[in-house]
Parts: C-alpha cells; structure tokens; sequence
C-alpha cells in the first residue's frame, strides 16, 4: 500500500463527507484532475501552495484503491506526482488530520505519523 496525501480546505472536505464525494478544490477543478502528493512531496507542496490559509485538513488515501484514474505525472521539478482524473469518494480515505501553521503560516505537516505508516 502506497498512501497518498491531500491537504484541502476544511469547510469543503466536511461539504464532501456530507454529499459522499469530494470533486477537488477550485485549482483540481481549473487543471481536470485532483492534486496529491506523497509523503516527500507533501512539504513543499504545502509551503508552495497552502501558506497564510488557515482551517486546512490533511487527507490520507490509499493509491490503490482509486485504480486506473490516478496517474503518476511529471510537475515540480519533473517529480511524479499523483493526479487523480475522478472524484474522490470520502469513504476511501484512511484517515484525516487538522493541520495547524507554523509562525509563519505554513502548514505544519505530521512527519511523525506519516513514517510510521511506511514501516
């Protein structure tokens, strides 16, 4: 199992968890596909992309259970990253985390948790 990161806004995760699926934030819904990162990825992406928000949560999934729709695509630096072309169903989450910022107002991401899945 790989597991797979997206660090979203609160108000619309709960929106998802309510309606029972999650279509991604207004930049997935600009670029066609939903944004994750692996756990490497994860803090750059949210100082490049998540500093000063504030109410952010961190979504875990399982990359095999979304199948075909995910692709591993070149970005940042030409790292794969994983793209997911379908909505996401709240019930194939493995877990969520409220994110705090650091005095700086990037998120803080859990390290700790996200080491002890991969052992």
């Amino acid at each position: 199992m790989q597991t797979i990161y997206k660090i979203c806004n609160n108000f619309e995760w709960l929106s998802a968890c309510k309606n029972g699926i999650y279509h991604g934030s207004a930049d997935d819904l600009r670029d066609g596909f939903i944004h994750f990162s692996t756990a490497e990825q994860l803090q750059r992406t949210a100082e490049k992309h998540f500093a000063g928000q504030a109410d952010l949560i961190l979504v875990a999934v399982d990359a095999d259970r979304l199948g075909g729709a995910l692709k591993w695509e070149p970005s940042r630096g030409g790292a794969l990253f994983p793209h997911l072309y379908s909505d996401l169903d709240p019930e194939t989450v493995l877990w969520t985390l409220p994110l705090q910022n650091d005095p700086e107002g990037i998120p803080i991401i859990p390290m700790d948790r996200m080491a002890a899945e991969t052992r």
